[in-house]
């Protein structure tokens, strides 16, 4: 499999550092979305040619992968594996640094046991979504942090929407997952893969379909329901617009809840 996660990378021959390069494209993306990163572009921000750019990634898709694994190093985990019961080095941040990591190279940073060692803080609350789920060893609690971040850092940057079909193969993203796998594991779910398919996918179709809806602007659908009451009474009486946070909360309390009647 050839991939930029699968090369060895190349020692640099100037002061430009992949990491400023996953830095200066995720600065791109904000301000401007996938449409308009070409690689001439991420060149001319970085004050250096095209040939430069290509001694460190070999094409957009490469420079895509980087910076949508670089969002996921914003879901900081270092509160959540006491919670989960697992040992400190489960949640892989035990000395948070920045920097980024590409097949066996490391960049700016430092690996511990083979794990990613950065993370950007997310959002701001240290402990935003842990107390709902329970404590001490509820599995919920630090299952539920985790999804709200991850959620939280793509809702940051809207454009990593649009690159969740790929797969998520990065150091940081596959850190996250492990931390998750290994959670389920630890709480006596047989098969960890399913339930964390689950809220892998409940937390991508969220973000993406609250991405989309608020690009398509303002649209007035509870008017255009209620004068179809014949038609849709619930729709009507309900209707689609709603709190995305709320939202989002009360559903992965179902899928939660859920989970834990059926391992029972």
């Amino acid at each position: 499999m050839d991939t930029v996660w699968s090369r060895n990378q190349k020692s640099p021959r100037q002061t430009l550092t992949l990491e400023r390069i996953v830095a200066e494209a995720v600065a791109l993306l904000d301000e401007e979305g996938v449409g308009r990163l070409t690689m001439r572009r991420l060149a001319e921000r970085l004050d250096t040619g095209s040939t430069t750019l290509y001694w460190h990634v070999k094409t957009k898709d490469d420079v895509l992968d980087l910076a949508l694994d670089e969002v996921f190093r914003e879901v900081r985990m270092d509160d959540l594996a006491e919670l989960a019961g697992l040992p400190d080095e489960a949640s892989g941040q035990g000395g948070e640094a920045g920097g980024t990591v590409v097949g066996d190279a490391v960049v700016g940073d430092a690996v511990i046991g083979g794990a990613v060692v950065g993370g950007a803080v997310a959002g701001g609350a240290v402990a935003e979504g842990i107390v709902a789920g329970g404590g001490g060893g509820d599995w919920r609690a630090p299952v539920r942090g985790l999804m709200r971040r991850w959620r939280a850092a793509l809702l940051r940057h809207p454009w990593s929407a649009t690159l969740l079909d790929r797969p998520l193969m990065g150091p940081n993203a596959l850190r996250r997952t492990e931390f998750l796998y290994e959670t389920l594991t630890a709480a006596g779910f047989a098969v960890p893969k399913t339930a964390a398919y689950s809220l892998s996918n409940y937390v991508m179709g969220s973000v993406i379909m609250q991405v989309t809806w608020e690009r398509s602007g303002d649209s007035d659908t509870g008017a255009f329901l209620r004068e179809r009451a014949d038609r849709y009474p619930a729709l009507a009486e309900h209707g689609l617009e709603h709190d995305w946070d709320a939202t989002f909360d009360e559903g992965l309390g179902y899928l939660l809840e859920g989970m834990a009647r059926s391992r029972a």
